[in-house]
């Protein structure tokens, strides 16, 4: 049972079923359900306010969260309690992913490199830290959660920190970090039965649009994921490996990514996951030969053995965005989305409604929705032939005002590279 909405949970759910899962997915958020409800059974928050029945119902053998938000609801102790699989780590584990600078001051313990960071509560204590500390820095949420009042923005300048820094929602503080520049990577790893297992290492185009121009979008525009499972860039060695003790103190068990910023040539750590990722784990899950029997020994805390497609070495992740996006656009109307020819990798449909069988972008009314469209993947031996597919097929789907970046594989690769 997938936990989610969107592309993401349609991705997982069709691959997995593709491996041969029966899937299912309870829908977390009020969009998005579209692309899960074409691949199997699905119920809403409105229909079930606590997924324990159909837990108990659909009893499954691996529930996958799609973010950390689960953990606020309600029923989350109760589903930690009764034991259901769960791929995600809970209690003080979790909060490598949750607390910004629980990940931070953990990073300063073991020596993994960090960049200079601080949790401010107020305007008045953030501007006392730019007389101390000027510079630029970018600014966060101190809580990783989709529904904080602030997502990220990234600053390059003193002057653009101090302004925006009069401008933010303090309602849960804000987390100040060092601005490192634009090179930047990922890595993925499964830490299960005292091993931590080198998978892919991923690289997220995150500003809106194309030249890395634009404010940083919801999530990631573009991606590109390389199995990578004997981390060929030390981004495993020298961020994640360190914190062996600590993981095994924890009772840390799941999925752990890394993102990393690189100066003067060395990595360092900016942010700890522990999902499969917004534009990876479908990628991720395309690459395995045994996706399900990888996360299954994860959630059963045994040692994870990886079997890989050679010929889906490296994949691509585009996403269509709609009109106006990443910006609110109240007065936009439902727009239809025409394919207009077969698409040969994979199509995973966002923030979409179907109304006799025509597809439409959702209507901008509800302003939580969000205005991404479709995500297309494609994976293949090399980078540049998948990159040409993704192309190719993300040509094929048409919505008004609609746009993509155009600049997937022509900059930001291999990791140690940037614009």
């Amino acid at each position: 049972m997938i936990m989610g909405v969107g592309a993401f949970a349609h991705a997982l759910m069709q691959t997995l079923q593709d491996a041969g899962a029966e899937v299912a997915c309870y829908l977390d958020r009020d969009y998005g359900h579209f692309g899960p409800a074409s691949v199997g059974r699905v119920w809403t928050r409105k229909e079930a306010p606590t997924p324990i029945p159909l837990l108990e119902d659909f009893r499954p053998d691996l529930i996958i969260p799609m973010a950390i938000s689960w953990r606020e609801q309600p029923w989350a102790k109760e589903l930690i309690a009764r034991g259901f699989p769960l791929l995600s780590p809970t209690g003080e584990a979790l909060e490598i992913e949750a607390s910004r600078d629980f990940a931070a001051q953990l990073c300063r313990k073991y020596n993994v490199p960090v960049p200079r960071s601080y949790r401010l509560q107020n305007r008045l204590e953030a501007r006392e830290w730019m007389k101390q500390h000027p510079g630029p820095y970018v600014i966060k949420n101190p809580i990783c959660s989709p529904f904080s009042p602030i997502h990220t923005i990234v600053c390059e300048t003193e002057e653009d920190t101090r302004s925006w820094l009069e401008r933010i929602d303090y309602a849960e503080g804000v987390f100040l970090q060092e601005y490192l520049g634009d090179i930047e990577a990922g890595h993925f790893v499964a830490v299960s039965g005292g091993e931590i297992v080198s998978l892919v290492t991923n690289q997220e185009y995150k500003r809106a649009y194309t030249g890395n121009l634009g404010p940083v979008a919801g999530a990631p525009m573009a991606g590109i994921v390389e199995q990578d499972p004997e981390d060929r860039y030390g981004l495993a060695g020298q961020l994640i490996h360190p914190l062996r003790p600590w993981l095994e103190e924890s009772g840390f068990h799941g999925i752990l990514q890394v993102t990393a910023m690189q100066r003067g040539g060395v990595w360092q750590a900016i942010e700890y996951n522990v999902r499969l990722g917004v534009t990876t784990g479908a990628l991720l899950m395309r690459m395995l030969k045994n996706p399900l029997e990888v996360l299954q020994a994860v959630v059963q805390h045994q040692v994870p053995r990886p079997r890989w497609r050679p010929e889906r070495r490296i994949g691509c992740s585009l996403t269509l965005a709609g009109y106006g996006y990443p910006f609110v656009i109240p007065q936009a109307p439902k727009l239809p989305v025409n394919v207009q020819d077969h698409v040969e990798g994979d199509l995973w449909w966002n923030e979409v409604d179907v109304e006799h069988g025509r597809l439409y972008m959702v209507s901008h009314d509800n302003l939580a929705m969000g205005h991404r469209i479709a995500d297309v993947n494609a994976c293949a031996p090399e980078l540049e032939e998948a990159v040409q597919q993704v192309y190719s097929d993300i040509r094929k789907i048409h919505c008004l005002g609609s746009h993509y970046r155009l600049d997937l594989g022509a900059s930001l690769w291999p990791p140690g590279t940037g614009f």
